[in-house]
């Protein structure tokens, strides 16, 4: 048998099947986890020992390391997570990661899985079309492991065989029997092919498929999931380049801790090899290394060996348990042992990656999102609503400048003080609305379940509204500076009920903080104050539009004060407008929330 050009072709389409089979499987769960992953993750890592057993359990559920520590950079990014927590997460991340190596290796040979992929299809398929959002993602998680485990079985069926290729393949053997040289040589290979593919499980598959062909022993498999554990590190680093430097620490941290591991294990490779092949033998009752030595002496025909050179079913399932082994004791090795150094670790990384500014701190930026992260989208929700309400907290405070500057005369060194401070908080506040604006369209464009959909559409209609709040805040400082340019002042009376009108706006901004501050679950008597607060706001607007002219004809103050007096309660009932145009964002997230009562 010849292998042709499109045999390989072939092979490179069984790698892309099981590659995007693997995305498919890990987003749909990701869509089905939705708020409880984040919930999790916001409660998450009081102590070392939650945040390791958190990140076992995200990372098993997720079936995969590089999402869930591209997560982990994105909460440190955020600010939701400190290194230390990040650090915790990081570790467990690494042996929850094993949790797709013992699927795969479950079913590759005991079960063909493969046969029964298109009885699956079946089913997921048809429940991806469903209305209910769960099913829909249900439907996609068995759509991908369908998928993952068909690309499995076709790159088995189009790698080239050994026996009956040998010309092609003398490469590969050539470099089998170096001794310790081939150990470093597959190690290697295990980092470039996992760097490149940003999937430990896909060069897991590959060398269990490599194994079982006998193209490799067992030693030069452990080597290259050994290798596989540093290439698995990229993607989190690639995810942090556009991050804050919380992020690349974090993501230097994952570097230290699979590199030092993946280190001192590759010094004592062959009696940790031995170990793992001994708790192989001590569960299926074959030790893998015999297979490799029976492989090497030409045993054919024997329980290990079948009569081509290949490995028989036995031998198959032994290799494939003690491949799934080997990282699960490595991972938990390495955990138990570096968990009591996380401390030094953060110092550690602290020191590889200084501030470069002192007074970076001080240097405006979002403070809980940032560019580049955006491998998780369900979760970047919770960074977004975030900063909103740290946006609406920036608002609420030139609300409360335009307020003092009212009581402030033309004479006063702070009036020009405070309008040069809401002018610089105008510009800021143009700033955050365009960049929060800008990675909620960017979270839109990834996979989103269709609450998440939902809740973007009304986040952003949040964030451009409370940006009309700060332009009308502004407004406010603009109309008091072209009163004392032409030297007119208020009487008392009108100071009073300026006051009684602006103490409600503020009283409806409180009530828009609240609801930021909850907004995954707003309660619905705030939405109905909000309403309230809306209606007074507009009933003493028309009360003292009404008493402005008999007061004006009465000659209780000038008509050039009449004017600017309307101006300032016009400005404060748009402001009111925009508070509940706010809230109409809130509501807009969820469609089963109860509508109150306009």
């Amino acid at each position: 048998m010849n292998y042709t050009v499109i045999d390989f072709i072939s092979l490179l389409g069984a790698v892309c099947l099981f590659l995007y089979g693997m995305k498919v499987m890990s987003e749909g769960l990701q869509k089905v986890a939705g708020d409880r992953l984040r919930n999790i993750l916001g409660i998450m890592t009081r102590n070392r020992v939650t945040g390791v057993i958190t990140g076992i359990l995200i990372t098993a559920l997720i079936q995969s390391s590089s999402a869930s520590t591209v997560m982990v950079v994105s909460f440190v990014n955020a600010g939701l997570m400190s290194l230390s927590q990040a650090m915790a997460v990081i570790f467990g991340a690494n042996v929850g990661t094993t949790a797709t190596t013992w699927i795969i290796s479950a079913f590759s040979f005991e079960v063909n899985i493969s046969d029964y992929s298109i009885l699956l299809l079946a089913v997921g398929v048809p429940m991806m079309f469903m209305k209910k959002s769960t099913y829909k993602s249900l439907g996609e998680f068995i759509v991908g492991f369908c998928f993952l485990f068909m690309g499995l079985d076709l790159i088995s069926k189009y790698v080239p065989n050994l026996q009956e290729n040998p010309e092609m393949l003398r490469f590969v053997t050539e470099y089998t029997t170096l001794g310790y040289w081939s150990d470093l040589i597959f190690f290697a290979l295990g980092i470039v092919f996992t760097m490149v593919a940003q999937s430990s499980a896909a060069t897991f598959a590959i060398t269990l498929i490599m194994c079982s062909q006998g193209w490799i022993s067992f030693e030069l498999g452990c080597a290259i999931i050994l290798g596989g554990n540093i290439g698995t590190t990229i993607t989190p680093v690639l995810a942090s380049l556009s991050g804050n430097i919380a992020a690349k620490r974090t993501a230097m941290g994952h570097v230290l801790f699979n590199c030092l591991g993946s280190l001192i294990v590759l010094c004592i490779f062959h009696p940790f090899t031995e170990l793992v092949a001994d708790i192989t033998q001590w569960f299926s009752g074959t030790n893998p290394l015999d297979i490799s030595a029976a492989m090497e002496s030409g045993m054919r025909g024997s329980t290990l060996i079948d009569p081509k050179g290949g490995l028989t079913s036995v031998a198959q399932s032994c290799v494939a348990l003690g491949l799934a082994i080997y990282p699960t004791v490595f991972n938990a090795l390495n955990l138990f042992v570096m968990i009591w150094f996380t401390n030094l670790y953060v110092k550690i990384v602290c020191w590889i990656i200084p501030n470069r500014h002192k007074d970076e701190e001080e240097v405006f930026e979002l403070k809980y999102i940032g560019r580049g992260l955006m491998s998780a989208s369900e979760l970047n929700i919770t960074q977004a609503q975030k900063e909103i309400l740290l946006y609406g907290q920036r608002v609420e405070r030139m609300l409360e400048m335009a307020k003092k500057m009212i009581h402030l005369s033309e004479d006063d060194e702070d009036f020009q003080s405070t309008f040069n401070r809401l002018e610089k908080y105008e510009e800021i506040s143009d700033r955050m609305e365009m960049e929060i604006g800008t990675f909620l369209n960017r979270v839109a464009e990834g996979r989103l379940s269709p609450e998440g959909k939902m809740r973007v559409a009304g986040m952003l209609r949040i964030v451009s509204e409370i940006e009309s709040i700060a332009d009308s805040c502004f407004n406010v400082a603009k109309t008091l500076t072209r009163k004392n340019q032409i030297h007119v002042e208020f009487n008392e009376g009108v100071l009073k009920e300026i006051d009684r009108m602006y103490d409600l706006v503020s009283l409806a901004m409180k009530n828009v903080l609240g609801l930021l501050e909850e907004l995954e679950t707003p309660e619905n008597s705030k939405i109905v104050a909000a309403y309230n607060r809306e209606r007074e706001i507009n009933n003493l607007r028309n009360k003292l539009r009404d008493g402005n002219i008999f007061n004006i004809n009465n000659k209780e103050y000038s008509y050039q004060e009449g004017i600017f007096f309307m101006d300032l309660i016009g400005e404060a009932e748009k402001l009111g407008d925009y508070m509940l145009n706010v809230v109409e964002g809130v509501k807009h997230q969820f469609k089963t929330l109860p509508a109150a009562v306009s």
